[in-house]
């Protein structure tokens, strides 16, 4: 298949950039005052508005001709059929099997095991090696094993249960285990390991650790009482301690960054119930449905897909500010990071040649408005162009008198000052109105250029439902893209290079084998450490 960027669409895409390039967004708003009505888009009772993107309603028809120049319903129809379209790990890609309608069997048989598990937890029949009932879950993973359910956990803190608590260890750093630990009592926690090999350096290093500090006060035995996997090498599960009974399986078509629907999600199940999690699963698969079969120009993960893509290729933005106005979803630019990072961030295509185009911008954000008193400052002022992301809710999940308001007042101002900026006039009209009049030398301080580009989605609240088809709806805008680039979003290479050379300096900044074979620079380094 021809790459979508050598094509006449692509070249005609191309001119009509160039005569928007030195546009500014408010004078296409002032020349089009149904702007907003033609460049808003609403799926079920959420809003995408794209209407402070730097173009205009001709540019989505022109970007639309890329979803069927590169087959992207062709590429949908792959992956639902189970081809292994992530070829250079020749594995099929289903992690929208984990939430269907009515799952194929071994998915069936997880969930009712996750189902029995949570019930067993809160209702106290399952409970540690003393007899006293399970109060605080550990889960330990790393990547994709602990962004998800943490994400989502904190997302989803108005809908937890009372009196249980889950947490969450990733980092390898000790502080990372030994802080969550204090104030645990072994007696009342239970660890999830998650794992699919039981290899990975990081979780196994933490598990060991846990495991120590839970012997230490109950020995030995205690583990299978306070230990479960989600692996499939229940080798390695038997051999750590843990009864392959109570072994969480999932499979090799499910990444790690797509893997919130499986038994990843059984810390986020203990933490709002199972039926919850069920209504998070029912969220993902509404956003599926609407995802297969709206037309691109209705279709929600499509048009963030070629937005991305027209500000990446076309307009040449390289970052982008994911700005959650909820505190609650603190982590999903974090969790964003790993989902679009790891699976663009790459320059080869499935032919093994460079892509050809800029891909994916580096992504970051944070919720506001604390972000609003860090780095705005730049976004407003820093000369830099970028585009943001903005995502409020109708509701508050924590409906305090007088917040909410005031939280979407700063969400709407800012998208709204990012978009027209400040001229001089004015500025010098502000100035001329103060009481007593500021000094005219203020005038270049305060003018603001704007004209950066903004999306703001509205959902009507943060519940398990909508949260999981947000999360739906990046991860087939991911899909999307990655077909557009002709890569393969689904393998890392880039993840594993640098584990293989931690791996080899292990030993010597364990001093257990000598400093060679290494840069001067490394070499260096690990010479300072072992000193």
């Amino acid at each position: 298949m021809t790459p979508i960027f050598n094509t006449p669409a692509w070249k005609h895409a191309e001119r009509h950039a160039h005569g928007l390039r030195d546009v500014h967004l408010r004078t296409l708003f002032e020349h089009d005052p149904t702007r907003f009505a033609r460049l808003s888009v609403r799926w079920n009772d959420w809003l995408l508005d794209l209407s402070k993107q730097r173009l205009v309603p001709e540019t989505l028809p022109l970007l639309a001709a890329f979803w069927e120049l590169a087959d992207v319903p062709g590429w949908i129809a792959k992956m639902r059929a189970g081809e292994h379209i992530n070829h250079t790990e020749d594995r099929a890609v289903l992690h929208v099997a984990l939430r269907e309608a009515k799952p194929r069997a071994e998915v069936a048989a997880v969930l009712a095991q996750m189902r029995q598990f949570c019930a067993d937890i809160h209702a106290g029949r399952w409970r540690g090696a003393t007899g006293e009932p399970i109060t605080d879950v550990v889960n330990i993973g790393i990547g994709g094993s602990d962004l998800g359910p943490r994400m989502a956990t904190q997302a989803l803190a108005a809908h937890r249960l009372p009196h249980f608590k889950v947490h969450y260890v990733a980092n390898v750093d000790g502080a990372d285990l030994a802080t969550t630990l204090q104030g645990l009592a072994p007696r009342n926690t239970l660890f999830i390991i998650a794992s699919k090999t039981f290899t990975t350096q990081e979780t196994m290093q933490n598990a060991a650790s846990a495991r120590a500090w839970l012997a230490r006060e109950l020995g030995d035995a205690a583990v299978s009482r306070h230990f479960v996997a989600v692996s499939t090498a229940l080798d390695k599960v038997a051999a750590f301690g843990i009864d392959p009974a109570n072994a969480f399986a999932f499979w090799d078509w499910v990444g790690g960054r797509f893997s919130l629907w499986s038994a990843i999600g059984l810390p986020l199940a203990l933490a709002i119930g199972f039926e919850k999690f069920e209504e998070l699963l029912a969220g993902a698969r509404a956003m599926d449905e609407h995802f297969f079969t709206a037309p691109p120009l209705e279709n929600l993960p499509a048009l963030l897909a070629l937005v991305e893509l027209w500000n990446a290729d076309f307009l040449g933005l390289q970052s982008r500010a994911v700005l959650p106005y909820s505190q609650s979803l603190g982590l999903l630019p974090r969790y964003l990071q790993q989902l679009e990072m790891e699976s663009l961030g790459k320059q080869i295509d499935r032919d093994g040649k460079p892509v050809g185009c800029p891909t994916l911008p580096i992504l970051w954000g944070e919720p506001g408005t604390n972000g609003q008193h860090a780095f705005y400052q730049l976004l407003h002022q820093g000369g830099r162009a970028l585009s943001c992301e903005f995502i409020a809710f109708k509701e508050a999940d924590f409906p305090l008198p007088g917040h909410h308001e005031k939280l979407l007042a700063n969400c709407f101002a800012q998208s709204a000052a990012l978009m027209k900026g400040k001229t001089r006039e004015e500025v010098e009209a502000e100035l001329e109105r103060a009481v007593p009049p500021a000094p005219s030398f203020l005038i270049p301080y305060k003018i603001f250029p704007g004209n950066q580009p903004s999306t703001t989605l509205i959902l009507p609240r943060l519940d398990p439902f909508h949260l999981g088809a947000l999360v739906a709806l990046y991860e087939h805008k991911v899909f999307t893209l990655g077909v557009l680039w002709h890569l393969n979003a689904f393998d890392q290479w880039g993840v594993e290079y640098g584990k293989q050379i931690a791996n080899s300096l292990l030993p010597m900044i364990e001093g257990k084998a000598p400093i060679t074979g290494v840069d001067g620079s490394t070499a260096g380094l690990i010479a300072a450490v072992r000193s």
